[in-house]
């Protein structure tokens, strides 16, 4: 009797660990699971909230574009002008003659037609505008010999715009002229109509800087 009491003690010895051992490692993949279902919960949620913030940042972007066209649709009626992700585009051929910084009859009246409504739009919403001045790839020394180069062009013809636009009514301090000369072209530069598409004037409203921060 001793010894089949004895045998069972035993046994019961030996199944003991088993079952500990066996607790401890759903224990383990309980603890496992759960972390793993917390890193899914925290990565859906931030995908989530960038996802909101995406259509947020697109609405408001959908926002500017229609309140610019509306801003502008005498202009954009007019066909003399485009409007292409919140940007004003003005063919070069309207505003300038070849390698010329000196502005058109036809160029000064579209930007007499374009100071009152950006006024009203940049005081409206804050913002200035950035007028941005594009050439073509060809080298402009040999064709005028007053700029030394495509990239000086560009910065004399986004001066004449800007200062246009100040004379027409838009405050100075709403204005700013940057040059891009051959870079950013929106055509080829391998045939005379892409270089002409090249050559331009673009106008964007962009949010005004915040002096104390550095921010917008």
């Amino acid at each position: 009797m001793e010894h089949v009491d004895g045998s069972a003690h035993l046994a019961n010895e030996q199944t003991a660990p088993v079952w500990a051992v066996f607790g401890d490692l759903m224990s383990g993949l309980l603890g496992a699971f759960v972390l793993i279902l917390v890193g899914v919960l925290g990565v859906q949620l931030e995908l989530q909230t960038n996802l909101q913030a995406e259509i947020k940042k697109r609405e408001q972007e959908e926002q500017r574009r229609m309140a610019l066209e509306k801003a502008l649709a005498i202009p954009l009626a007019s066909g003399r002008i485009s409007v292409h992700d919140g940007r004003i585009g003005i063919s070069g051929s309207v505003l300038f003659a070849m390698n010329s910084d000196q502005l058109q009859t036809e160029g000064r009246q579209v930007l007499r037609s374009l100071a009152a409504p950006l006024a009203a739009y940049l005081k409206a919403r804050d913002e200035i505008l950035m007028v941005s001045g594009f050439t073509d790839n060809q080298p402009v020394g040999k064709r005028n010999s007053q700029f030394e180069d495509n990239l000086e062009l560009s910065a004399q013809r986004a001066l004449t715009v800007a200062r246009a636009l100040v004379e027409e009514g838009v405050p100075r301090s709403m204005v700013f002229a940057a040059a891009f000369g051959p870079e950013q072209p929106v055509a080829s530069n391998g045939d005379e109509k892409g270089r002409a598409k090249n050559r331009r004037v673009e106008m964007a409203p962009v949010p005004k800087l915040n002096a104390n921060t550095g921010r917008s």
